[in-house]
């Protein structure tokens, strides 16, 4: 009893940590941190990516009473890169530049850890705005895609982590916490948690599991490669990046649907 108290008092706290890692949101428990702990909290990223959605969708729903969808979906947006600190459009932006600038591993690394933001950054980072907002526009159910996209698009880093090795030195990298490699038991909770709200929300779109699958396995797959070849692992950034790239394979598969 002893020790499963412990591990459901571990387990509670990684949720408040992963929360408090990927959004503004204060952390309303106590956390025993520890770099064991940031890693265990992984497993929650799609639950706080399924939070956020439905803040996403609540809001959408509040401001459609009275504007036009596009102003609505813009408005959420912005709440989006406002409640997560632009969190991963920043991964986005800073692997962006250092793919597109540095012709060595070495110079890619170098260019990932700087601050500024660059021509590629600044091209992918409007791109990827700009076509968020156009596929959801395009979606009959905006408010299932807000709900759905944040959550899904969480699982592919998991995967990445698991499937692959980190390559920034763990001790200089802000992502030191979860840089560890990712356990095959929690990869399959987070797996099923994703595809268990896909059922959950059958009635609103059958078959929701299928453009989930196909986004995250596309994401995972062509990504994951291009980071193999060019830097030879993962790193934070492109973990970043990587739920910026599900989200809109996802809302891609959903336009099209």
């Amino acid at each position: 009893m002893h020790t499963s108290g412990i591990s459901l008092r571990q387990e509670w706290q990684a949720f408040w940590l992963a929360l408090g890692f990927l959004t503004r949101i204060p952390m309303l428990a106590r956390i025993d941190y520890s770099q064991a702990l940031m890693n265990q909290s992984s497993v929650y990223f799609p639950l706080v990516g399924l939070l956020l959605g439905g803040l996403y969708a609540a809001l959408f729903y509040g401001l459609n009473l009275a504007l036009n969808p596009l102003i609505c979906i813009l408005l959420v947006m912005s709440f989006h890169l406002w409640i997560t600190g632009a969190f991963h459009e920043d991964g986005l932006a800073d692997s962006l530049d250092a793919l597109g600038g540095g012709y060595t591993v070495e110079a890619r690394l170098r260019i990932m850890k700087d601050s500024r933001i660059g021509t590629y950054g600044t091209v992918a980072l409007v791109m990827a705005l700009g076509l968020k907002a156009a596929l959801l526009v395009d979606i009959d159910q905006i408010w299932l895609a807000l709900v759905i996209a944040p959550c899904a698009s969480r699982l592919t880093p998991l995967l990445l982590m698991y499937l692959m090795t980190y390559v920034t030195d763990p001790d200089k990298s802000k992502s030191k916490p979860v840089a560890e490699r990712f356990s095959g038991a929690r990869l399959w909770v987070a797996s099923f948690f994703v595809l268990g709200i896909s059922l959950v929300l059958w009635a609103w779109w059958p078959l929701l599991a299928v453009p989930i699958l196909i986004a995250v396995a596309v994401v995972t797959f062509c990504w994951g490669r291009n980071l193999k070849r060019t830097l030879g692992g993962y790193t934070g950034d492109a973990l970043g990046a990587s739920v910026v790239f599900t989200e809109l394979a996802l809302l891609l598969v959903m336009a099209f649907a």
